[in-house]
């Protein structure tokens, strides 16, 4: 191989020496398979030592990783898992091959992994070392039902890896320090989920009730209850394009699918959005009548879990700007005034969504029916004041979120191009 492949884009300072090609099996002193206890013998389970299965070991999460179950002495002798030493990298080889772990304690695992220990470099330089070779090798792994890599081909493969150990120790702790800023940005964004969710069940009143939990200050009047049908008009039409048939390319319409409902949005949708596609070589004279006004609110009305009638609001639509609400969603137009983003979070708030499982039908796919939808009901405050306070406050936690997802999106891709620039190819 020639030289310059052994020297990284980026390198810390004060380190020139070309990097050497070693194969896995000779960065270990040993290297274990793994097994599980008969799962009917109760007593294997009631123990102390941590056993790994697949599924305990998180897509791109290098540590920190979690058993759920643990096992005897016992249950060791009597089956083919082993004791594994502390501080070494447990790989999964089938069944979500490619994920890994460095244990920083002594463990067991499933036959799924295979696990390397007494590492002879440093242990969290080898594990990213580790983790950037399967990340290019896992889409070769052989099999068709199961995907894995044997022991063997494992072994056999090769990492580039710094003659100096303190350039592995400085490559090891800076990625460490990364995921550390990844793990962090995470938690916030966790946090600030947790308290949207619940805020939108202290903040709307309770099925059944018309005072919320938490208010703001100012605003004391019960709120009013009113049938969905009463306030709601159901009767505007949805386009019967299929998706699959349009290309979206210079359009004129935005087109509103319930699967972006489903997945993509919040309670809020701004159709200028450029994730919102247009339907190609739409004309507005042919959508007159189902053309989506601000404050509409659309509901999808299947889907294969109990997100079935997530709901979000439209605005954005301007005297130049048209949009359509696609197959599998329900419209609803106020008949009344509400402030702007009132409905789109009180629909998806815990308080409304109670009434809708009760209404969904279906086994594999669940649904709901526009009568269904028009005889639940609808709890707002009377005060327009109130409405917007709480539309604009919820507006403002989305806004707050989705900075967090974006910085958490650009930690990870930092991380994947410096695993690219460190690391020689």
């Amino acid at each position: 191989m020639k030289e310059k492949n052994l020297i990284p884009a980026i390198r810390f300072k004060g380190f020139t020496e070309t990097w050497e090609l070693r194969k896995l099996k000779d960065i270990t002193t040993e290297s274990f398979g793994g097994g599980t206890p008969k799962t009917s013998v109760n007593e294997y389970w009631k123990g102390n030592i941590p056993w790994f299965q697949s599924k305990d070991i998180l897509e791109d999460k290098l540590f920190d990783n979690q058993p759920q179950k643990f096992i005897t002495k016992e249950a060791i002798e009597k089956s083919a898992t082993k004791l594994i030493p502390s501080n070494s990298i447990a790989i999964v080889t089938r069944v979500g091959v490619g994920k890994l772990s460095l244990i920083p304690y002594q463990f067991c695992t499933s036959q799924d992994f295979h696990t390397l220990s007494g590492l002879l470099i440093d242990e969290k330089f080898a594990v990213y070392a580790v983790y950037k070779l399967l990340q290019s090798e896992k889409v070769n792994a052989q099999g068709t039902s199961i995907k894995g890599i044997t022991t063997s081909e494992l072994l056999s493969k090769s990492l580039f890896i710094p003659c100096d150990k303190s350039e592995q120790k400085s490559i090891g702790s800076f990625f460490s320090a990364l995921d550390h800023l990844i793990t962090l940005q995470q938690r916030e964004l966790e946090s600030l989920k947790a308290a949207k969710k619940t805020l939108l069940s202290k903040m709307f009143p309770k099925n059944g009730e018309t005072i919320p939990e938490v208010r703001f200050p100012g605003f004391t009047d019960a709120w009013e209850q009113r049938n969905f049908s009463n306030v709601i008009d159901l009767t505007i039409s949805n386009n019967t394009l299929s998706r699959a048939a349009l290309t979206y390319e210079d359009g004129v319409i935005k087109n509103i699918h319930y699967g972006d409902i489903l997945v993509k949005f919040e309670s809020i949708l701004d159709i200028n959005d450029d994730i919102v596609p247009f339907v190609t070589n739409g004309k507005v004279t042919e959508f007159k009548t189902q053309l989506l006004k601000n404050g509409d609110v659309i509901l999808a009305d299947s889907a294969e879990d109990e997100t079935v009638g997530k709901a979000i609001e439209i605005t954005g639509i301007s005297s130049d700007s048209f949009a359509v609400a696609g197959l599998h969603t329900i419209i609803g137009r106020p008949k009344i005034q509400f402030a702007p983003k009132f409905l789109g979070y009180y629909l998806n708030s815990p308080s409304y969504r109670k009434q809708l499982i009760k209404l969904m039908q279906g086994i594999k796919v669940l649904s709901l029916s526009k009568k269904n939808i028009a005889n639940t009901k609808i709890v707002f405050p009377k005060s327009v004041t109130e409405q917007q306070s709480i539309g604009s406050f919820f507006s403002t936690l989305d806004y707050l979120i989705t900075l967090q997802q974006r910085k958490l999106e650009l930690l990870k891709m930092q991380k994947q191009t410096l695993l690219k620039l460190m690391f020689p190819r």
